[in-house]
């Protein structure tokens, strides 16, 4: 399994790539489309889905262009489905002073297994940044995707309409901090870390 990391959009927001023989996910197109649609082509990888980690606008900017050019489906957490097409829960007007927005999801992301195409991961509910915040596990590789959640000795932000400091800090304490120590995190924004190095070093939450 690969995982391509590209820094798109209007605050570098991370978008990935998850891709095994010639399937591939898209999660969090952030902006840009046109890297990601030729990082695609040239790969000759066959996109199956785009997974949002959650709806601010600066994850969700090339939404759009990348599912009209594959016809391919949109997963969000439910909690967040109308965030999409709503600049005011999604930020944009706040932050960018324009719109930016997307049709509505074709599926919900809830928590368990799931597998598209040849792609096999977990999903966890990881509320906190926002209400439908989810992180991805990829076991077998020991890899977490984890949005806005955790970053590099770093959180996510708490201030935004639907952020809650305590909800953030159980997400982290008790689902990301469960983890093996060797996984790799890969966030939002930023360099990727572990999970031990973020149990040592994070500022904000140690382990209890």
């Amino acid at each position: 399994m690969i995982f391509k990391s590209m820094s798109l959009g209007p605050l570098g927001t991370n978008c990935y790539i998850v891709h095994n023989v010639n399937d591939a996910i898209v999660i969090d197109p952030s902006g840009d489309p046109e890297k990601i649609i030729k990082y695609l082509n040239d790969k000759t990888l066959t996109p199956k889905a785009i997974l949002l980690t959650h709806g601010h606008f600066d994850h969700i900017g090339g939404v759009d262009q990348v599912r009209n050019y594959y016809d391919i489906n949109v997963y969000i957490h439910e909690e967040e489905s109308a965030w999409l097409e709503n600049p005011k829960l999604n930020g944009s007007l706040l932050f960018m002073g324009s719109e930016i927005k997307t049709k509505s999801a074709e599926h919900y992301l809830t928590p368990g297994k799931l597998q598209i195409g040849t792609i096999s991961f977990d999903i966890i509910h990881t509320p906190g940044h926002s209400p439908g915040s989810v992180s991805f596990i990829f076991h077998e590789q020991e890899h977490v995707i984890s949005g806005d959640v955790l970053f590099n000795r770093g959180i996510g932000r708490t201030d935004l309409p639907g952020g809650d400091i305590k909800q953030l800090e159980q997400s982290i304490r008790n689902d990301l901090y469960k983890l093996p120590e060797s996984y790799i995190v890969s966030p939002g924004h930023g360099p990727e870390t572990t999970i031990g190095n973020e149990k040592q070093n994070n500022p904000f939450f140690s382990p209890r």
